[in-house]
């Protein structure tokens, strides 16, 4: 079993303001798991920590992106991070963090060779910065990391894609909506609702994901998840909420799969906002199934 290393990535710069001159709450999310303990229980080798550039609300001219050359100096830090982790046989656990943190992990990936991206997610993130409102990355980080949008984040130290579009599988999304779905139906990844997560079956969707790992001769994958692909009733604590989503009972079932394969390299959690869960009720909730999945998992992997 490799050694873990949490790596503490707080950023909030893929966000917009939830209220005027307020800053995301999700930049606290590592202190906050801290605090509720999923540090002591994962027991890592070491704990890193790379904060971001300050947060800005003002859209970029060139992209129209909030943040965006704070993203592309904060990703080519973070990749350096997370290759040097990889290189020496580490398993970077990285608490983020909104969903731009994974830009550098991907650089990253490329760095080191061919990866798959297992996007667990309430939304697909893959859209045309055309049909977002805010210009948050957060909201487009797995179409920018699989090469769709404009260069200036896609083509980050000229590594354009940085996760071939066709090794993506998209996970977990319950915005039905034709206008934001047919994005990703119309590319070469793997899109998997959540709708049709349940008609197919986890364990036969996951197998399926990971015998394409080992079928392309990949050098392994990398594991998003958001925290919002979790049912609203059990994870109401997120920027942006949707009716159901998966239990814990289907989310242990999912992760445990994935985190048994010695494929996986690594692995990001990002969007619970402390701001929205004044009690840690639901966080505690969170680390308590996610630890004991992933170190019973530890023990059995394949």
């Amino acid at each position: 079993m490799r050694e873990i290393y949490i790596v503490e990535f707080p950023s909030n710069l893929g966000l917009k303001e939830p209220h005027p001159g307020k800053e995301p709450g999700v930049k606290r999310l590592p202190d906050w798991f801290q605090r509720h303990n999923l540090h002591k229980i994962l027991d890592p080798e070491n704990t890193l920590r790379l904060d971001p550039p300050k947060y800005n609300n003002t859209k970029d001219s060139e992209t129209q992106i909030l943040n965006a050359n704070s993203l592309i100096e904060y990703a080519r830090e973070q990749a350096y991070l997370v290759n040097n982790l990889l290189t020496r046989n580490k398993f970077p656990f990285i608490l983020g963090g909104d969903c731009s943190i994974l830009l550098g992990s991907a650089i990253a990936l490329k760095q080191k060779g061919n990866y798959a991206l297992f996007y667990l997610d309430g939304h697909t993130d893959f859209m045309d910065i055309s049909l977002s409102e805010t210009g948050g990355v957060g909201g487009m980080a797995a179409s920018i990391v699989t090469g769709n949008g404009h260069e200036k984040l896609t083509n980050i130290l000229n590594l354009s894609p940085y996760i071939k579009e066709e090794n993506l599988w998209c996970v977990g999304n319950r915005e039905y909506d034709d206008e934001y779905e047919n994005e990703i139906r119309n590319s070469s990844a793997t899109y998997i609702s959540l709708k049709d997560l349940r008609e197919k079956g986890i364990s036969n969707c996951t197998a399926a994901f990971l015998s394409e790992v080992e079928n392309k001769n990949l050098d392994g994958f990398w594991l998003h998840i958001d925290v919002d692909v979790l049912n609203d009733t059990i994870m109401p604590c997120v920027d942006s909420r949707t009716p159901d989503g998966l239990t814990y009972d289907e989310f242990n079932e999912l992760t445990s799969y994935l985190f048994q394969s010695k494929k996986l390299c690594g692995l990001e959690i990002t969007i619970l906002d402390p701001d929205l869960d004044t009690t840690g009720k639901y966080t505690k909730d969170f680390v308590d199934n996610i630890t004991h999945t992933f170190n019973l998992s530890q023990k059995n992997q394949f």
